[in-house]
């Protein structure tokens, strides 16, 4: 089947519809680049979600979330700054705007390049900023901001474009120097994974790149919203695998197991048995990891 690359497609619909949205219009200065003081961070403007038969609430509900939301994170109350990297034309604004919630608005052309929205994952809610200003003016300056400034980097390339592969492997070497000492959440994206036909990268290639990077891994279509929910649910959950406390996190973790079906606790079990002793299988298993956004 061939799909055209001119119609808005939309396999689901992840986001909520938006009526207010947040958005800062090009170009981003240096002020926009500097961390928020908590002040400023309760005037955060945040977009609504409707909840039929309900009130509007003030952020975008996972379906993942537990029934109780926990009010003692540490993480309440921050704001989260996630960078987008990549080649031209991998999909970069079409993930950033379907997160923003304004991918169908009249004004998407002039949307902006930075997104504010409060999403609820897990029960708990997190702030995030969405940045796509890594071609804002082919900046050096700018771009060496981008490697310093975000607390997570979600580096994006397209399956049907092997060069934009290969640059999203150098930039993952560009984090790593610009961050030695500190471990930020990376999520390596093969976006427009429908277009099966023009397929150049496979999904094993992308996974085994994230394994040898030490990253986390998905391919998305942004054209028909898949996964796009999933990735930025992956993103928050990594940056609080990293920066609550390690009571919040083995919660966290104990609900998740408590909502995993016996069959998978079972597969998982004979999964690492069979890995302890096939060398191959143990690499297999690894590469498999990368692609649960739930643990580091």
């Amino acid at each position: 089947m061939t799909l055209n690359r001119g119609d808005k497609r939309r396999g689901s619909t992840p986001f909520a519809a938006q009526q207010h949205l947040h958005r800062r219009s090009m170009p981003v200065d240096e002020r926009d680049l500097r961390p928020l003081p908590p002040e400023e961070l309760s005037g955060l403007v945040r977009c609504t979600s409707y909840s039929p038969g309900g009130q509007h609430r003030q952020s975008w509900a996972s379906d993942s979330s537990d029934s109780v939301i926990s009010s003692g994170s540490d993480s309440e109350g921050s704001l989260y700054k996630v960078i987008l990297l990549g080649e031209h034309g991998v999909g970069k604004t079409s993930l950033a705007r379907i997160f923003g919630g304004v991918e169908d608005a009249a004004d998407a052309e002039e949307a902006g390049n930075t997104y504010d929205r409060s999403i609820i994952v897990d029960g708990e809610e997190a702030s995030l900023v969405v940045f796509d200003i890594w071609e804002q003016d082919d900046s050096q300056w700018l771009q060496n901001h981008c490697m310093k400034m975000g607390d997570a980097y979600i580096i994006v390339y397209s399956v049907t474009d092997k060069v934009s592969f290969e640059k999203a492997s150098e930039l993952r070497i560009q984090l790593r120097r610009a961050r030695q000492t500190e471990d930020i959440p990376i999520i390596l994206v093969g976006n427009k994974s429908d277009l099966v036909r023009s397929r150049e990268v496979s999904v094993d290639e992308g996974r085994a790149c994230a394994v040898v990077f030490d990253c986390k891994f998905i391919e998305t279509s942004a054209a028909l919203h898949h996964n796009v929910k999933d990735l930025f649910e992956g993103i928050v959950r990594q940056i609080r695998l990293r920066k609550d406390s390690k009571e919040d996190n083995a919660r966290r973790m104990a609900n998740a197991k408590r909502r995993e079906s016996i069959s998978k606790k079972a597969k998982r079990f004979l999964g690492r048995i069979v890995a302890k002793n096939n060398k191959k299988m143990a690499f297999k298993a690894k590469s498999k990891s990368c692609h649960d956004l739930s643990v580091l």
